[in-house]
């Protein structure tokens, strides 16, 4: 029985891989598509993109609101940074989605201050137990650790800061900083895409 309940918890974690895997990829396939669009348009309509950063912008940082906000269902937000990092300046680019993507997160921070019942916890119960304790041991540098990974699931945190009561502006502070950088590193990746795709395709 031992063996069977081991076996089935592998299978699961496999599984729980493959469809990280497969996300990262259409993502980065989404993104690519993205750029594509965007270059045929401005060949097509014989205008400058860089003449519209500022509507590229606000277009992102509400990308990367609804991104953060859907709770169950996972958004591209990080798909539309990496391929509006091709084009335009990391910084703003980064400034914009970070900021963005820690408005959206205060969905899970109400919700778990309504003390509303989420299937995203019943699902990852022990993760989040852990991001409860994280909370009562670390507070805001809990939240501002986990916003700099991109791997873990940041809804949990928010719902734990909500369930805890802290004040709102303490979770959005550190989320804010560490959504920020973490969108720094990801927006100068994007942004040297093209060279190291130019620098294989030699």
């Amino acid at each position: 029985m031992k063996s069977d309940t081991e076996k089935g918890y592998r299978e699961s974690k496999k599984l729980k891989w493959l469809k990280e895997i497969l996300l990262l990829i259409g993502m980065l396939v989404f993104s690519a598509g993205i750029v594509f669009l965007l270059n045929e348009m401005q060949d097509v309509f014989k205008i400058s993109l860089q003449r519209y950063g500022w509507l590229a912008f606000i277009l992102l940082f509400l990308a990367s609101m609804l991104s953060s906000a859907t709770i169950f269902i996972p958004a591209p937000g990080i798909a539309f940074m990496l391929a509006a990092a091709v084009i335009w300046n990391p910084i703003p680019v980064a400034l914009a989605a970070g900021s963005g993507d820690a408005v959206g997160e205060m969905t899970s921070y109400w919700a778990g201050y309504a003390g509303k019942k989420i299937m995203l916890v019943d699902e990852n119960l022990s993760a989040y137990q852990r991001a409860v304790l994280w909370m009562n041991k670390y507070g805001v540098w809990a939240i501002f650790a986990v916003a700099l990974v991109p791997v873990i699931l940041f809804d949990l945190i928010g719902l734990a800061a909500g369930a805890l009561k802290m004040r709102w502006w303490k979770f959005l502070l550190p989320a804010l900083a560490g959504k920020v950088m973490r969108a720094l590193l990801i927006a100068y990746l994007g942004h040297q895409i093209p060279f190291f795709i130019s620098h294989f395709v030699r």
